[in-house]
């Protein structure tokens, strides 16, 4: 049978009576299978041609890859595995030298002479940079505080995070004196109001006490009328 012609219906037949028998028949490769044409495989199963033309499952040395049946045909009797051997590369051509020049008049040209480059010396001397002036470190803040609270004025002077004086007592009359040092409105009235309230609850203390004060030097005097 000619091995180009593919297998036929009868012949994919009896390859898969032969395999339901347990054996494995050996195919031959078509003109159709390219490269591997002439070379012997054994079909090892047979799926289902409605879902691919390729149900024909050979082996081909270690490889099992399926084909068509037009890329088989039934191996005659004798036949045994056939390598090809792969075609030797062709050699690569001898690059082509090209052959020297034959000048007889062409006169030589001198070849041009380059020039160095020319370094410009600047004369200008390298500019100096701005030094940025450092300003001094002046003295810490001063602070200086009159407080007034539970009837008593009170000074305290701070000078940045340190203490120069804690809180002392002074007399209404100095803290009034300080205070018309501000102008600042609101200010004076303020401290005016507060001196007029204390003014008002001294003398009415004042008038307590001598009115107590009385009552025991009336008391003496009738002990000492009673001698």
């Amino acid at each position: 049978m000619d091995a180009g012609q593919g297998l036929s219906t009868s012949e994919v037949q009896s390859i898969r009576e032969a395999l339901a028998a347990g054996r494995k028949p050996r195919v031959v490769f078509t003109a159709a299978a390219g490269q591997i044409a002439g070379q012997v495989g054994q079909v090892i199963e047979l799926t289902d041609p409605e879902v691919s033309d390729e149900f024909v499952v050979v082996r081909f040395g270690r490889d099992e890859l399926p084909f068509s049946p037009a890329d088989l045909a039934v191996a005659p009797k004798g036949v045994t595995r056939r390598v090809v051997e792969p075609k030797p590369e062709p050699e690569p051509e001898p690059p082509v030298v090209a052959a020297p020049e034959f000048v007889l008049d062409t006169p030589r040209v001198p070849a041009q002479r380059q020039e160095e480059p020319k370094v410009e010396q600047s004369e200008k001397p390298p500019a100096r940079r701005a030094v940025k002036a450092v300003k001094p470190k002046g003295p810490a803040g001063l602070t200086v505080t009159l407080a007034y609270a539970d009837g008593e004025w009170t000074v305290a002077a701070q000078q940045g995070s340190k203490a120069l004086a804690k809180p002392y007592v002074v007399k209404p009359a100095e803290a009034l004196k300080m205070v018309a040092l501000v102008d600042v409105p609101g200010v004076q009235e303020a401290v005016e109001q507060i001196l007029g309230t204390e003014r008002a609850e001294a003398e009415q203390q004042a008038e307590k006490l001598r009115a107590e004060l009385a009552e025991i030097e009336a008391r003496l005097a009738e002990l000492r009328e009673a001698r």
